[in-house]
């Protein structure tokens, strides 16, 4: 149901998830715009390219932040935090969790620019179900690890997540439901990156040496 209170609650969502971490980062300390450099994109793993290590962890726990508090808004705003095992409440935490990643992905304050959404994904999912969120990253980070390509990790770890739900975890329709639009989401936002790949052009991480920054 929606009234003005959640939707208070999900404009307060997206708001967090408009906030760009890795612009404001990026210009207060560096002076420098990561969307002119690298991939082009406000997220962490660009700020890790173009600004490096302190810069790049500083902005991924702060995305991270973004969607797990997000989330964490359905306990302090909205009609149904009373009710906090029931569908409802279950629905209105993934709305806020979307209407962050959103904020991240077409941010407000940095002219509807900004990254992919994978690290806001990341805290989105270990705040609605962090065992689920913990074997994508274990997933993720074992394909980094044989690849070297960040965005391919990002997209297996997407892929695996609603399998990882339906099989062991939920039996909640809005949740299954979810998980597969997370995955979608990650493949649509991750196209250039797919391109790059099948063109062999997409960089990877520094210890499998450099390639052409994209």
């Amino acid at each position: 149901m929606l009234t003005l209170t959640n939707i208070f609650g999900l404009f307060i969502a997206y708001i967090f998830g408009s906030l760009p971490s890795a612009v404001l980062i990026g210009k207060r300390f560096y002076n420098i715009d990561v969307r002119e450099y690298g991939s082009g994109n406000a997220g962490a793993t660009n700020t890790f390219r173009v600004l490096g290590k302190k810069a790049g962890t500083v902005v991924l726990v702060m995305d991270v932040l973004k969607g797990f508090l997000a989330v964490k808004l359905a306990y302090v705003v909205g009609d149904y935090r009373v009710l906090s095992e029931s569908p409802e409440f279950i629905d209105y935490e993934l709305a806020l969790g979307v209407c962050a990643l959103l904020g991240h992905i077409f941010p407000l304050f940095a002219g509807f620019r900004g990254g992919k959404g994978v690290a806001t994904m990341l805290g989105l999912l270990i705040a609605i179900h962090w065992q689920a969120a913990l074997v994508c990253v274990l997933v993720f980070l074992v394909v980094l690890l044989l690849s070297g390509y960040v965005s391919l990790g990002s997209m297996v770890a997407g892929l695996f997540f609603p399998i990882i739900i339906m099989v062991f975890y939920s039996t909640n329709s809005s949740i299954n439901i979810f998980s597969v639009v997370v995955a979608i989401l990650i493949l649509v936002t991750h196209q250039r990156n797919i391109e790059r790949l099948l063109a062999g052009e997409e960089s990877r991480v520094g210890w499998y040496g450099k390639k052409k920054a994209i």
